[in-house]
């Protein structure tokens, strides 16, 4: 009787391959489930306040957000099965070269011939694309209609929302399609070092869209507008100048026409610099903290909901939060990472040249003929990279929450230890965040440190 390691090494290279990479799918799938289980037992069994956050979260408001966190967990698990079971289908029915034929099929009666493979891998990806948005369509209705209007987040109406994922769509489109085009021109013509020439483009068009997301992408879909001339614009401006960040303007996006959740971040490149701050995220300027104007007509699109009014934060605490993020730019950490990921793009890249020619890797997804280029970029990035990817994400979120706490030290060099001590809690009791985890759900998954660290980190500074 043949044991199983040598019926394994009797299988054919590509069986082998598409074994290998449906168990690895599974196995990481079930290490997801293990941890999403651990968490939940934590949702369920702490039911009161720890003692040590008696003193910065009441009963009620911890109540609140552990509902919200099971309900939330409990969505994950279900739609994470969804996803891992459709993903394994498409895998065993052949559903990748299916749609390759397909798109072959629409290309030929647009009258681009097999020859044309760039054209046809434009309409594989379309395709693949509005595939993913329709399956898609109901996990997230449910999860903004249902959980996140459960717990007083949601702020869209339906047509909002339809309207808002077309407009996604179409975006994306017109984002994805060029630059999948030329990346795929790029490979073919680029020669033995295409993958050098590939890793460039790729470079150029993420600094690209950096650069011009918050100027022309964002305001498609959310209003920015500037921050009035007042007492916190100027509080921010001579914060930012003593710390020599170049900043040219401060906005306000109303992302409560979407969602009560908070937010702050900044962008640009070199001497202009932008900062953002979420209209959630100011006690002055939040809309959800405003009486409805019945009159007026953007209101119809979005819903006021005052019973659930978010209190945002303090001048002093705004600035605190700032002084938080800026602490990333002035410690290298944006840098830092643009670096780390451009020098993985480049071994990606230099590993799929390596990949490409091996036809096994195309049989072992049903192609067994042609070898396009779009879909060995799919099976090599996506499916064989996969272990490599899940160490990476690991080791970047270790190295998240070490710039985390390097970011929150430098906002109390400023002196804002007190006031970030007092907008960390405010913002969690606003976002309803649950301030207890597992050791290792937390470990795996936060990129940012759990609450109670954080505070812990800042409380002797505050104490002075």
């Amino acid at each position: 009787m043949a044991l199983p390691g040598e019926l394994w090494a009797e299988l054919p290279a590509e069986k082998r391959i598409f074994c290998s990479v449906l168990l690895f799918s599974w196995a990481v799938y079930l290490w997801e489930a293990f941890l999403a289980h651990r968490q939940r037992r934590v949702y369920r069994t702490t039911t009161h306040v720890p003692q040590e956050l008696g003193q910065i979260m009441d009963s009620e408001t911890f109540e609140k957000s552990r509902l919200y966190q099971l309900d939330k967990s409990a969505f994950s698990f279900w739609s994470g099965l969804y996803s891992e079971v459709e993903g394994t289908m498409i895998l065993l029915c052949g559903g990748i070269p299916f749609l390759w034929n397909l798109s072959g099929q629409i290309s030929g009666r647009a009258g681009f011939g097999p020859e044309y493979e760039i054209f046809q891998s434009l309409v594989f990806l379309l395709l693949a694309t509005l595939f993913s948005a329709v399956t898609g369509l109901p996990w997230s209705l449910y999860n903004t209609f249902v959980i996140e209007e459960k717990h007083g987040f949601n702020q869209q109406t339906l047509g909002f929302f339809f309207k808002d994922a077309i407009k996604k769509f179409i975006v994306t489109q017109c984002i994805l399609l060029p630059v999948t085009s030329l990346l795929l021109y790029i490979i073919k013509i680029g020669g033995d070092y295409f993958f050098i020439y590939a890793w460039l483009f790729t470079l150029v068009v993420s600094l690209v869209l950096v650069t011009i997301y918050a100027d022309y992408i964002a305001p498609l879909f959310d209003k920015f507008i500037p921050l009035p001339e007042g007492e916190l614009k100027q509080q921010i401006e001579t914060m930012a100048k003593s710390i020599d960040f170049p900043l040219t303007k401060v906005y306000v996006v109303e992302g409560s026409k979407r969602s009560s959740h908070s937010n702050a971040y900044f962008y640009g490149f070199f001497k202009n610099k932008r900062i953002v701050l979420f209209d959630t995220l100011l006690e002055d300027y939040s809309a959800l903290n405003k009486e409805p104007a019945g009159e007026d007509g953007e209101n119809e699109e979005t819903k006021s909901k005052t019973k659930n009014k978010k209190q945002g934060c303090k001048n002093e605490e705004v600035l605190a939060v700032l002084g938080h993020e800026l602490g990333h730019w002035k410690l290298g950490h944006t840098v830092k990472n643009i670096i780390i990921s451009q020098m993985n793009s480049f071994l990606c890249f230099f590993l799929f040249a390596v990949l490409i020619g091996q036809k096994e890797l195309f049989a072992a997804f049903g192609f067994y003929d042609t070898q396009p280029t779009l879909i060995g970029l799919m099976i090599i990035f996506q499916f064989i990279f996969s272990p490599y990817n899940e160490v990476l994400s690991f080791c970047l979120t270790v190295l998240s929450r070490r710039f985390e706490f390097q970011a929150d030290a430098f906002a109390k060099e400023l002196g804002k230890a007190k006031d970030l001590y007092s907008a960390l809690i405010k913002l969690n009791k606003d976002n309803l965040g649950f301030p207890v985890s597992d050791w290792i759900f937390s470990m795996w998954h936060y990129s940012h440190p759990p609450l109670l660290e954080r505070l812990q980190a800042l409380k002797d500074a505050k104490q002075e």
